[in-house]
């Protein structure tokens, strides 16, 4: 058997999360964008997740019953896809108060 090069000391494994967001309401926008902004908030999530790391007050596990996110602008004739990264800003600062 060989090692092929391997040396599993360095090998970094980052922990695997599930986060699962039940509802995100958001008033003021229309119905038919809520699936580009949901998409758009989903990918810029997971990329903040994977950049930034998970925030401590996540690290410890468990339910959170509800979460007050940051306030973020929309600018006028803002795109669904630029308001769901907004979104997704404002939740991921919500996770560190």
């Amino acid at each position: 058997m060989t090692d092929r090069g391997l040396d599993r000391a360095s090998v970094k494994v980052r922990p695997s999360i599930e986060l699962q967001i039940e509802e995100l309401i958001l008033t003021g926008f229309p119905a038919g964008d809520r699936r580009r902004i949901g998409a758009a908030f989903e990918q810029e999530l997971g990329r903040l997740l994977s950049e930034r790391g998970l925030p401590a007050a996540l690290g410890q596990g468990g339910d959170r019953p509800s979460l007050n996110g940051r306030s973020f602008e929309v600018q006028p004739n803002m795109g669904p896809e630029a308001v769901g990264i907004q979104v997704a800003k404002a939740v991921y600062g919500g996770f560190t108060k």
